[in-house]
């Protein structure tokens, strides 16, 4: 297991240069998971309700805009190859609404280019793929006015982002070195080829800001082992995944290829001369540059137990009652695992919890079924959007990022503050659809 990254506080320059990167990991869910969650530049449209003239409006609109340039570069090579930047690496890598926007742009303008073969995408250092999302901003403007149309636009644009990608034309590869959570596997986990190396470090642990493992992570959970079990647990408790072997067996990766390695590949990526078949020519590099993992999957020799703790049927007191029946077993193995799991339960939101079982239970029974709006990706989005718009208002939200990044104190106060609080009507009332007036996400 890799050690847990340290709390950072980092002063950006340029156009991020007095906005503060917020911190991950260690400080989140202790360590046995990692969130990195930022405040970076502000999107224009963070601003509407701050009493700016239309002149200061469209001036920070420009700002915005030109941050995103510098932060997500596109070039496309002779042969054809188009690589995508992500370039903010004092923050990891996070990205905003601005960003999101050119992000996608490139993709619908190469996607039509018939020059264009494959489209790389990557960061800008070894530390960080991308470590999620903007979110302190937008906390701040929904506590100043909660029908801001801020969140609508942050989760249409990262939503709609994520559809593109799982859909692209065109193979379309992520070199997932370093961190890579939340949004940063909406970016990367739902494309067609997904690297990752020694140095990755994949997490969803939105459960303990108050939110929920959102961007399509169900839908890639329903696909793991133990018909969802193994992709279930990484999203109830956070657990972080630092091997690649784990990261293979999980499904977040489709090869290992060793750090070392990366400059190599995108060498012989930006020199080859692509036939027909762009998909056969990226097969044949890959099996050239990428190896096994050193080390068998940890998740592998755990199965049986993540499958009778969280197969879709448990609810989330029996998942706790479960785990601590393993917490008592003679295997070390197993008594750690589950009073690990305990423990990055403990952190998450009690109405997160119950909303992200179901959720995830959901996704995985409906796996393979066609008459279910959530056998596809685009019909988990669609969900999810109901969810996050819900959810993103809820108290629980706001305090958990005041607990998390602002006063740091780690001690959120949940409302409701325990599972039998929770009212499972409320909990249901989040898929509903969105009531009228309110767009529903058109993906």
């Amino acid at each position: 297991m890799g050690s847990s990254p340290s709390p950072l506080t980092l002063s950006c320059s340029h156009a991020d240069k007095n906005m503060r990167s917020l911190v991950g990991a260690s400080q989140l869910l202790n360590r046995s998971s990692t969130l990195f969650l930022f405040r970076g530049p502000k999107s224009h449209s963070q601003y509407l309700h701050f009493g700016k003239t239309s002149s200061s409006l469209r001036g920070l609109a420009t700002m915005a805009a030109a941050a995103a340039e510098e932060f997500v570069k596109g070039n496309v090579h002779p042969n054809g190859v188009a690589v995508i930047t992500l370039d903010r690496p004092k923050a990891l890598n996070a990205m905003n609404l601005d960003m999101d926007i050119r992000y996608k742009k490139f993709l619908d303008e190469w996607e039509m280019d018939p020059m264009v073969k494959c489209v790389l995408v990557e960061g800008s250092s070894s530390r960080a793929f991308s470590a999620g999302m903007d979110i302190k901003g937008v906390v701040a403007e929904i506590q100043k006015d909660k029908t801001t149309p801020l969140v609508q636009k942050v989760f249409t644009a990262e939503y709609s982002l994520i559809c593109k990608i799982s859909e692209y034309k065109k193979p379309y590869i992520s070199l997932m070195d370093g961190i890579t959570m939340g949004f940063g596997i909406g970016l990367s986990g739902h494309g067609r080829y997904r690297i990752v190396t020694e140095r990755t470090l994949l997490a969803m642990p939105e459960n303990g800001i108050g939110l929920f493992p959102d961007v399509g992570f169900a839908y890639i959970a329903a696909q793991s082992p133990g018909e969802g079990s193994v992709g279930a647990y990484l999203g109830m408790t956070g657990k972080r995944i630092s091997t690649s072997a784990d990261a293979l067996y999980v499904g977040l990766g489709t090869h290992y290829v060793p750090s070392g390695n990366l400059s190599s590949l995108k060498e012989a990526l930006l020199t080859t001369s692509f036939s027909e078949d762009p998909h056969q020519d990226i097969r044949e590099l890959l099996v050239k540059y990428s190896h096994d993992p050193e080390s068998e999957a940890q998740l592998k020799l755990l199965l049986p137990q993540i499958v009778s703790t969280f197969s879709a049927d448990k609810s989330v007191n029996e998942i706790i009652e479960e785990l601590k029946k393993h917490q008592l077993s003679t295997d070390a193995i197993v008594s750690e695992w589950a009073k690990e799991a305990l423990l990055g339960l403990g952190k998450g939101a009690p109405f997160s919890l119950c909303l992200t079982q179901k959720h995830f239970s959901r996704v995985a029974l409906a796996r393979g079924k066609n008459d279910s709006d959530l056998c596809s990706l685009s019909g988990v989005m669609k969900t999810e959007y109901r969810i996050a718009l819900r959810s993103s208002l809820r108290n629980d939200f706001a305090e958990g990022v005041r607990a998390v990044l602002v006063d740091k104190d780690q001690k959120p106060k949940w409302n409701p503050s325990s599972l039998e609080e929770v009212d499972l009507n409320e909990v249901e009332a989040v898929f509903e659809p969105l009531s009228q007036g309110t767009e529903e996400l058109r993906v």
